[in-house]
């Protein structure tokens, strides 16, 4: 983690800065379990509602504070990161606990982790703790950031749990969602027989604004080389809508890490990524949903996918992002959600980005984009194909070369063979 001073377990220090980056970093390797950040904001040692717990399923607090911005991988190491904005953490919030949880093994198989805290504007760190004794824990709890007298201060904790991300969640005041059946989201009472005419209308609108009190949802699936598909129905998500994530990071080449999110990224504003997908309906039709063109889509009408923007001033807080509609799956044949450079770069090169796919009712699918070690500008993601009314969610991660004088997007359509014609476009 670095050349400086690592603290001591239950030391503190000041932290001037008032925005922060928390980055959680371990090395990779096989047998390595996936670790995961995530945030508590507390008040009187609890929660005051599960929207105080930032982590992958909800990776922003609705007061803008405390972000969770996602992981980049190295051939050698793992970061995960946090986004902390002091100056907005409201004043009734008294600690944010940082904290790491392991899933498929224990911290005793993850070396090399530690949390560093550094100044979110110019990357200087101001505190670094390196776990040393972990043995059975499945959840740890790395640091802290609390107040005192007026200022912010981080303190080394080293606390573990046994009982994974679940345990330590509970313990802060969570409830968290029992894994469910597919099924559930969708199915609804029958109306008995014989009720009157004025409530019928009225029980099937009480769903559609959610409970105060909703439990979180901890499931996801990692898609990776070794295990690239998952089903969407085998994983709840077989309705509703589906947002589409690409998250990233640069290197910098003075230092760290620039993202995507966060002021950070200021260094960066001129990189533009475009979020893309080509479609083949069931009928036959294809096309392409991108900025280019103003191509943006429609979520209720064919193609029943929606471009949510296009950025180019890289402020935008969760990256690109599209949404696919689950509730007209059966109008899929295949989508392709790809990648391009459309100016800022000549090729993915330094930079790491993470996939999610997030439905309605479902576990998160994510995956990580390797190290990009050819002149690449266009990325293909993920390829999404109907298989008898179930979507199949295959891990692409494949940079792919333009031949001189073909465009990204047909260099997709050729690989792919989508066998469309384009022509010159621009947003």
């Amino acid at each position: 983690m670095g050349e400086s001073m690592s603290m001591l377990k239950g030391a503190n220090v000041a932290v001037a800065a008032p925005s922060v980056r928390v980055e959680l970093a371990w090395h990779s390797g096989p047998g390595v379990p996936d670790v995961d950040a995530s945030a508590l904001l507390l008040t009187g040692g609890r929660v005051r509602s599960d929207a105080d717990f930032v982590f992958y399923n909800q990776p922003a607090h609705s007061s803008g504070a405390v972000r969770h911005e996602g992981k980049c991988s190295e051939p050698d190491a793992v970061t995960d990161t946090l986004l902390v904005d002091l100056a907005r953490v409201e004043p009734g919030v008294e600690r944010v606990v940082l904290a790491a949880s392991a899933e498929g093994g224990t911290f005793g198989r993850v070396p090399g982790l530690g949390i560093r805290v550094l100044d979110a504007v110019t990357g200087a760190e101001l505190a670094r703790f390196d776990s040393q004794d972990a043995t059975v824990e499945t959840a740890f709890i790395l640091g802290e950031l609390y107040r005192r007298q007026g200022a912010w201060k981080f303190r080394a904790v080293g606390q573990g749990y046994d009982s994974g991300l679940e345990g330590l969640a509970t313990d802060f005041g969570i409830s968290v969602d029992k894994p469910r059946q597919p099924s559930a989201a969708s199915t609804t009472p029958a109306e008995p027989p014989g009720a009157p005419a004025t409530p019928v209308a009225q029980p099937p609108a009480a769903p559609t604004a959610p409970p105060p009190a909703t439990p979180v949802r901890l499931s996801k699936v990692t898609l990776t080389k070794e295990a690239p598909r998952v089903s969407l129905a085998k994983q709840g998500g077989s309705s509703g809508a589906m947002r589409v994530n690409l998250n990233w990071q640069t290197r910098k080449r003075f230092s760290g890490w620039a993202s995507k999110s966060g002021r950070a990224a200021a260094h960066h504003a001129d990189l533009d990524l475009d979020l893309c997908a080509l479609y083949e309906l069931a009928d036959g039709r294809k096309g392409v949903v991108q900025a280019l063109g103003n191509a943006f889509g429609a979520l209720h009408q064919p193609p029943y996918i929606h471009l949510d923007g296009d950025d180019r001033t890289g402020a935008v807080e969760s990256g690109e992002n599209l949404t696919v509609n689950l509730d007209q799956k059966d109008k899929f044949r295949r989508l392709l959600i790809f990648v391009t450079i459309y100016e800022g770069a000549r090729s993915f090169a330094d930079l790491h980005a993470t996939v999610t796919l997030q439905p309605q009712f479902g576990a998160p699918v994510e995956f990580f984009l390797d190290e990009c070690a050819v002149p690449s500008t266009v990325c293909a993601l993920a390829l999404i194909t109907n298989d008898g009314g179930d979507l199949i969610v295959q891990r692409e991660a494949r940079y792919l070369v333009p031949a001189r004088g073909v465009s990204p997007q047909r260099t997709v359509d050729q690989t792919y063979g989508w066998g469309m014609t384009w022509t010159p476009g621009r947003k």
